[in-house]
């Protein structure tokens, strides 16, 4: 598996304090870009269903799209970075992403919704190529104790750039009332295409000005000198010799499940979230005055990890694990349950417990791994094609039993997540 031989190498770091603090604070922005321009989807979904007339289920293709590209890329990206290095790789990740938003501009002209997904796909290749060498390279960037106090850092810039993203789209995406779907059907050829045209025209500036960020980004990061980092040996060759195979190590198996359907829980309640809004039952409102609530789904996010990483010092990580899973579950039925400003709040407030699920599961699931942690954390990366998965599942029964009742699918996934926390999580045995 490529991409083990990246993160599960030994690593030493040559740099000042003062030089990882700086590097820090550069990879730090592309945790706060690709939050940013994942949670943008929210967004872009509503008003791409409106323009081209989707249902839920082709809607969702969106996020489909998008984070197929986790399964799909990570472990060429892996490779990419056994070649070339993590500072490399981050470029032209970057820079990659940044040919997926210049694509908007030719997409928005024709306009054309397949032509829309095949810029989402070269943008998740290249975020892909950030994740696996950013993420890596941030927890070998300093003393190894301090690893997940890094990360956490700066996965919190990563909510925060989810938690201003939908304010953004809403101004610049959303900006103009959309027309009723009745009244699209009813037009003329001409007229039809003429609006879409002026409907799709509104993605061109945000995917410009976020085009242009990532390129000088890459500028920035080609010309800073980060520390380098030198890798030792390959351990999942240490582990083929040690006679393990890391497809018996249940804890890990699991977390690769847990990690699939929490990622397709959080995306899934994050996509439909202006549509659930717009419900005459649910808020009433347009679109874009539901697009700035999503912002609070992303905010819990946030706050949340600051509080969790708090409470992970007292609280062992499977208990909290299986107890906010428990409450998220318990939100969405709730939201399912009710109408108006209640179902809307329930379903917020799932962000916020949402928010140190996927470091405890990540956690749990390398757990007593000794030389297979890096091909676990492998496996564990590609589990975020779930974003694409069960998005589009929820979005297929939106389609047959109502945008209402169809959350009953992260419901579920939060019902694992708390099996995985209570008993799934505990290693049966460390790997020496």
């Amino acid at each position: 598996m490529a991409i083990s031989n990246v993160s599960s190498s030994t690593v030493t770091a040559t740099s000042t304090t003062a030089s990882n603090t700086g590097a820090m604070a550069i990879v730090t922005t592309l945790f706060f870009m690709w939050g940013f321009i994942t949670c943008l989807n929210d967004i872009l979904i509503p008003h791409l269903k409106n323009i081209f007339d989707l249902n839920y289920a082709k809607g969702m293709l969106v996020q489909f799209a998008f984070f197929s590209g986790y399964f799909i890329f990570a472990f060429p990206a892996g490779k990419i970075v056994e070649w070339v290095g993590y500072k490399r790789t981050m470029v032209i990740g970057l820079l990659t992403m940044a040919l997926g938003a210049w694509l908007f501009l030719p997409a928005a002209s024709v306009p054309s919704f397949p032509f829309f997904l095949t810029a989402l796909i070269i943008v998740a290749a290249g975020m892909t190529a950030l994740q696996v060498s950013a993420n890596a390279y941030v927890s070998v960037l300093g003393p190894a104790d301090k690893a997940s106090s890094r990360l956490n850092l700066t996965q919190a810039f990563n909510s925060l750039g989810t938690t201003v993203a939908p304010q953004f789209g809403k101004v610049l995406i959303l900006g103009t009332a959309a027309v009723a779907i009745e009244a699209v059907r009813k037009m003329p050829p001409e007229q039809l295409h003429a609006y879409r045209l002026q409907e799709a025209a509104s993605v061109k500036l945000p995917y410009t000005l976020i085009a242009v960020t990532l390129m000088l980004l890459a500028l920035v990061i080609g010309l800073y000198k980060l520390p380098k980092i030198a890798t030792l040996h390959d351990v999942a060759d240490h582990g083929k010799n040690l006679g393990i195979s890391i497809w018996k190590q249940r804890h890990l198996l699991l977390g690769v499940v847990g990690i699939f359907v929490y990622v397709g829980a959080e995306v899934s309640i994050g996509s439909f979230l202006v549509n659930y809004f717009s419900q005459p039952y649910i808020g009433g409102m347009t679109e874009k005055q539901a697009a700035g609530y999503v912002s609070f789904y992303w905010m819990f996010a946030m706050f949340g990890r600051f509080i969790g990483a708090a409470v992970l010092r007292k609280v062992k990580t499977g208990t909290l694990l299986g107890l906010v899973a428990v409450v998220a579950c318990g939100l969405v039925i709730s939201s399912m349950l009710s109408l108006g400003a209640v179902a809307m709040w329930t379903i917020i407030l799932v962000g916020l417990f949402n928010s140190v699920m996927f470091p405890s599961i990540f956690t749990l699931g390398i757990a007593g791994l000794g030389p297979l942690t890096g091909e676990g954390s492998g496996l564990l990366i590609a589990a975020i094609v779930g974003g694409a998965i069960i998005p589009e599942i929820q979005g297929v029964l939106a389609d047959h039993i109502g945008i209402h009742r169809a959350f009953i699918v992260p419901a579920l996934c939060y019902c694992f997540i708390a099996y995985y926390g209570f008993r799934g999580s505990k290693p049966a045995g460390a790997v020496a």
